[in-house]
């Protein structure tokens, strides 16, 4: 790509976007000053394998202001997340972990577990990876400490105790069998375990075991040795770190052979937790700085931070070690500007709704801790790079002997009942997954020609424009490929993306074998008659037939909703008034037969050419429907 005009960027805070010649966004960056760091990257020398591979792929570029850097900060990271570009550093573990959840407001409170922690005064715990081990620890807690279980709605409108109060696992609040102070008693333990504060509740719980044995009170000393061996088992996996308590997250990273690897360690009241680990191939060291950054900025927007995250160190601000331009944007206030990390910091707060402090190791403990989480990311890598050389796209990309991974897969399907209502869905799939919100249905001229609705479709297809597919996948034998095929090379765009296709395979009598369990299914590509040798239940075979399962239901889910609109437009013609026109009129504005029914006169009559007369006889006859 050649080095922009430094007078078509502007000075301000902004995202900006770089281009492959598809019309892929394939790198997005953020900047304090866009046109300084925007020029950086055509510096001579000094850039990153990575950046140097993507400015060798990109064709155009794109900015976007904001009035501040950390607008520029939300803004990138919302990028990434939607368009998902090749060269950043992508986060794809964007699930909400496990919290446990206590309202002490309420008078009888329960423990819940949730996925999101909210600003409402409630005592959250966790976070947990694991939601089947959270839910074994709740169901322990619930055993050893009698809690209700019910929501607020189903303890109001309780006529008698539930079962769990039969088996003494819940002391009925719903009937008032039990005070709130006597409840808040458990309540006050769980607290005090899941805050880690494991050793004086022990010591408490084996006291009150030897009075209540001493007053020969066995029931009571046999519920309280139960509960003495939950409380141990809970602890037993954590490991006290802090023992003067406090809560962090803790990020070590990995420089493996093939690529970067990441852990994080959750440190909660003082305790280890849990963890989790990444790891993104193709990385080298150098892309470590960047990482950091981009993993803290996209890993706390959908959770809520603690106070302190520690790093193993603190990158250098990308934009502090830029190079000057030739324009004077050196001299621009950067003594003023926030630093990456202040701006982080600060948005990492407001999530928080308190102080969070991004951190390097200040002592011998701390880096203890960045040790763990180094570790775990050292075994995570090395197991992803035992399984690298599975990576599905690589593998179908040599066996359909295309120039480079697939990374957007597009799949078309034609599906029409004895030629009407005929339409072709198209299903993406990008980085070998399913991308719903890019799905295209495409209505067609009626017809059972499959061969000639394809060869339409084409050019559909190329009024759509980029992003081009890597791979066009066809629902379908030659007949459909080379009617795909023709249509290109007849529009002058022949190579624009390579073409396969998928067909059934024959059963003995020659006609397509659509028994369920197949495995068989026959791979054809342009200018080869015979198809491709693909193992049977090989994983590159397994998945072209996934896509293509996924493209046949949704063609076929779209062709019957075209169809039962036809039949209810059908039966609006029926009625007196309701002629083609109208029906179309009507199905332009409304999206359904029962948004129709509920429209008013007023509604009707704001659609083109119904007057007051008309629209009060389509309301009596739709309300008739």
């Amino acid at each position: 790509m050649q080095r922009p005009d430094p007078a078509s960027l502007p000075v301000s805070p902004g995202v900006y976007l770089y281009k492959d010649a598809k019309g892929r966004i394939i790198y997005v960056g953020k900047a304090r000053v866009l046109r300084r760091r925007v020029l950086s990257y055509f510096r001579p020398e000094g850039l990153p394998a990575k950046t140097r591979a993507m400015l060798a792929h990109a064709v155009s570029l794109d900015v976007l202001t904001t009035t501040t850097e950390k607008e520029a900060l939300l803004l990138e990271s919302s990028l990434i997340k939607k368009h998902r570009p090749h060269y950043n550093i992508v986060l794809r573990d964007d699930k909400q972990y496990v919290l446990f959840r206590i309202d002490p407001k309420h008078p009888f409170p329960r423990l819940e577990i949730v996925r999101k922690a909210r600003r409402d005064g409630a005592r959250y715990f966790g976070p947990f990876t694991s939601a089947l081990a959270a839910r074994e620890t709740w169901k322990l807690l619930h055993r050893a400490f009698a809690l209700r279980r019910c929501s607020d709605r189903a303890m109001k409108n309780r006529v008698r105790p539930c079962l769990y109060h039969h088996m003494g696992q819940c002391p009925a609040p719903c009937m008032q069998l039990v005070d709130s102070r006597q409840y808040y008693g458990a309540v006050h333990k769980v607290i005090e375990l899941l805050e880690g504060k494991s050793a004086p509740l022990l010591a408490r719980l084996r006291q009150e075991m030897e009075e209540a044995s001493e007053a020969l009170e066995f029931e009571a000393a046999a519920r309280l040795r139960d509960q003495i061996r939950a409380v141990e088992r809970t602890v037993e996996r954590q490991a006290t770190v802090l023992p003067g308590g406090g809560d962090m997250d803790v990020v070590g990273l990995f420089a493996a052979d093939k690529g970067l690897a990441l852990g994080i360690v959750f440190v909660r009241n003082g305790a280890m937790t849990d963890g989790r680990t990444f790891y993104w191939s193709g990385l080298s060291f150098e892309d470590a700085p960047e990482l950091l950054w981009s993993f803290v900025g996209q890993y706390y927007g959908t959770m809520t931070p603690p106070p302190r995250i520690l790093l193993p160190w603190l990158p250098p601000d990308s934009e502090d070690t830029e190079a000057p331009d030739d324009t004077g944007t050196e001299s621009m206030e950067s003594d003023h500007a926030h630093s990456q990390r202040e701006t982080l910091e600060q948005m990492l707060s407001e999530r928080r709704g308190g102080a969070v402090r991004l951190v390097a190791p200040q002592h011998a403990k701390d880096n203890q801790l960045v040790d763990v989480a180094q570790s775990n990311a050292r075994e995570e890598a090395r197991r992803r790079e035992r399984h690298a050389e599975q990576d599905i796209l690589q593998q179908l990309a040599a066996a359909l002997h295309l120039p480079e991974r697939p990374q957007r897969i597009e799949c078309v399907d034609v599906s029409h009942t004895g030629g009407r209502q005929t339409r072709v869905g198209m299903v993406v799939f990008e980085d070998a997954r399913p991308n719903p919100p890019a799905y295209r249905s495409y209505a067609m001229p009626d017809g059972g020609d499959d061969y000639a609705t394809l060869y339409h479709w084409v050019a559909r297809r190329l009024e759509s424009g980029p992003p081009w597919p890597d791979l066009l996948l066809i629902d379908g034998g030659r007949g459909q490929l080379n009617a795909v095929q023709r249509a290109l090379e007849e529009a002058g765009q022949g190579e624009l993306f390579p073409l396969a296709s998928i067909a059934k395979a024959r059963d003995e009598d020659g006609h397509a074998d659509r028994r369920a369990g197949n495995v068989a299914d026959r791979i054809f590509l342009p200018g080869r008659s015979n198809p491709l040798p693909l193992r049977e239940g090989g994983p590159e075979l397994l998945f072209l037939q996934h896509i293509r399962d996924t493209t046949h239901d949704f063609a076929i889910g779209r062709h019957r909703k075209a169809r039962g609109k036809a039949a209810l437009s059908g039966e609006l013609m029926r009625l007196p008034g309701i002629g083609p026109a109208t029906a179309r009129l009507l199905w332009e504005h409304f999206s359904s037969l029962e948004a129709m029914r509920a429209a008013s006169e007023e509604d009707l009559r704001r659609l083109p050419g119904i007057g007051s007369a008309k629209a009060a006889l389509l309301r009596e006859k739709l309300r008739g429907l």
